[in-house]
C-alpha cells in the first residue's frame, strides 16, 4: 500500500476491508423483541384442565397452615416454659414446613400464582390478542371465566367471553 492509502491493482482485497468498514452502511437498527415476564402460558383449556390438581393442592395448603399454626402453638406454650423443643413435636412442625413447600412448589414450576389462599384465588399466564396476561380463578368458580393484566389484579377482571 502507498503512503496515501492507495494500493497497486492485484493487490488482496482483505488489505482494504478496515477502509472499506468505514464506508459500510450502519448496522440496523435492533428489532423490538418484546420481552415476556413468564416462560409458561396456559390456554384456558389447558388451565381447565388443571383445575383438580389445583383444587387438591389448595386443599393440602389450608390443611397444612392449620396444623402449622396448632404446631406453633404447641410450641410457643413449651418454649415460654423453658422446656426443650427437640422432639416429635418439633418434628411435625418441619415435616408441615417441608409439606408447604413441597406443594408451593407444584404451582411455582408450572408458573401459577397463589393470589389469596383463604378464597382459592389462582391466576395462569396466558397470551390474549398476544398481549401477556392472567387467567384468572376463584375456588368458587367452577371454571376459569376470567382475565385480568398482570398488573391490574383482582379489581382488573374481565370476562373471557370469545377467547378459547
Amino acid at each position: 500500500m502507498t503512503p496515501g492509502g492507495f494500493q497497486p491493482a492485484g493487490a488482496s482485497l482483505h488489505a482494504h476491508l478496515p477502509v472499506l468498514a468505514a464506508f459500510a452502511p450502519a448496522a440496523p437498527p435492533p428489532r423490538c423483541v418484546m420481552t415476556r415476564r413468564f416462560s409458561k402460558h396456559y390456554t384456558r383449556s389447558e388451565a381447565q384442565a388443571l383445575l383438580p390438581q389445583v383444587r387438591l393442592w389448595l386443599k393440602r395448603l389450608v390443611q397444612c397452615r392449620k396444623d402449622l399454626q396448632k404446631h406453633e402453638k404447641r410450641l410457643s406454650a413449651r418454649q415460654s416454659l423453658g422446656r426443650d423443643l427437640g422432639g416429635e413435636l418439633v418434628n411435625l412442625w418441619v415435616r408441615t414446613l417441608v409439606d408447604i413447600r413441597d406443594t408451593l412448589y407444584e404451582f411455582y414450576q408450572r408458573e401459577i400464582q397463589v393470589k389469596d389462599l383463604d378464597r382459592g384465588l389462582i391466576d395462569f399466564p396466558a397470551i390474549l390478542n398476544g398481549k401477556e396476561v392472567f387467567l384468572c380463578w376463584e375456588q368458587a368458580e367452577g371454571q376459569i371465566e376470567f382475565w385480568h393484566d398482570l398488573d391490574a389484579g383482582y379489581a382488573g377482571r374481565e370476562p373471557l367471553e370469545g377467547f378459547e
